[in-house]
C-alpha cells in the first residue's frame, strides 16, 4: 500500500501538519488537516510509537516481548500494554480457528505479535492526534493506515494499495473516510506469515487488503486472511463491518487478479 495519493502542491498548500519519521522498521507518516491543532501532538504521537517499538521489537534483545518469549518475564509481571495486546492476540487467534497465531511466524517458537501490534499501536498515535483536536488525519505506516474524517472540505483520503508485483503500479485506489485499511503481503518484509498448520509460509494470494473500522483488528485480519490462503477472502467477507479484497497467484508464479467482498467495491475510488 502507499500513502494517499496527494500531489506536491496539496501537501505544500494545505492547513495542519505533516510528518514522517522511521520507526518498527518502516516509514510512518502523519498528515494531520486541522489547522488548530499543536505542533506537540505530532512529538508525543511519534515518541508514543518510538516507545511501543522498543517495548514490542522482537529484533531488539532488551524488549519486552523478546524477554518475555525467553521467559525471562513471566506474564503476570507484564506491562499492562503487553497484556491487553496478548489479550487481543488471543481473541484473534479464537475468531480466526487458529490461522492468527503469534507464535508461528518465528523459527525458535517465540511471540511474535506484530500482526497486530502495528495497527494498535498507529490506533494509540491517532488518539494522542484527537486528544490534541484533530478529526482530519490519516497515520500510515508501511500499508497499515488509519483514516479519520476528510483530507479537505467534501474529498475523501484516497489510499493506492500497492501492486504486490510491480513496485511502482497500484493495483486499485480507494476512497474513504473514518476507516483503518490494512494490508498483508509477503513484498513488504518478504515471506514472514506462516501457514500455522502446516509450518509453511503462506500462498495462493500475493496480498490481502481488509478496511474496517479498527486497524487493530484490520491489520490482524489482513494477516489471518493471507495465511489462509485462498480462503481468506470468504473468511473476511463474514466478518461484521469489514470488507477486502485479494490479489491472487496464479500456478507459474504470475498473478494480478483483483477480487472483493461484495461490499468493498463502495470504497473503490473509481467506482464512487
Amino acid at each position: 500500500m502507499k500513502p494517499p495519493a496527494q500531489s506536491p502542491d496539496q501537501l505544500t498548500n494545505s492547513p495542519g501538519m505533516h510528518r514522517v519519521e522511521q520507526i518498527m522498521g518502516t516509514a510512518i507518516s502523519i498528515d494531520v488537516r486541522d489547522a488548530a491543532v499543536a505542533p506537540g501532538a505530532l512529538d508525543e504521537a511519534f515518541e508514543y510509537l518510538r516507545r511501543i517499538d522498543g517495548q514490542f521489537s522482537t529484533y531488539k534483545a532488551g524488549s519486552e516481548v523478546s524477554r518475555l518469549s525467553r521467559g525471562e518475564l513471566a506474564e503476570a509481571d507484564c506491562s499492562a500494554d503487553l497484556r491487553e495486546v496478548l489479550d487481543l492476540c488471543e481473541q484473534v487467534r479464537t475468531t480466526s480457528e487458529g490461522y492468527f497465531d503469534i507464535r508461528a511466524h518465528r523459527d525458535d517458537g517465540g511471540l511474535d505479535p506484530s500482526g497486530l501490534v502495528k495497527g494498535w499501536s498507529l490506533e494509540g498515535a491517532g488518539r494522542i492526534l484527537e486528544a490534541s483536536g484533530a478529526r482530519n488525519y490519516c497515520i500510515n505506516g508501511g500499508g497499515d493506515v488509519v483514516i479519520r474524517g476528510e483530507v479537505s472540505p467534501g474529498e475523501a483520503w484516497r489510499v493506492g494499495i500497492r501492486h504486490p508485483l510491480i513496485a511502482d503500479k497500484l493495483a486499485t485506489v480507494l476512497a474513504v473516510r473514518d476507516v483503518a485499511v490494512a494490508t498483508s503481503g509477503a513484498y513488504e518484509r518478504g515471506e514472514h506469515v506462516r501457514d500455522p498448520f502446516t509450518g509453511r509460509a503462506a500462498s495462493g494470494v500475493l496480498s490481502i487488503t481488509v478496511v474496517g473500522p479498527s486497524l487493530t483488528f484490520a491489520d490482524a485480519y489482513a494477516t489471518a486472511a493471507f495465511a489462509m490462503g485462498p480462503t481468506g477472502l470468504a473468511w473476511i467477507a463474514g466478518l461484521a463491518h469489514h470488507e477486502g479484497c485479494s490479489i491472487t497467484a496464479d500456478r507459474d508464479g504470475s498473478g494480478g487478479r483483483l477480487f472483493w467482498t461484495p461490499g468493498f467495491e463502495r470504497y473503490i475510488a473509481d467506482r464512487n
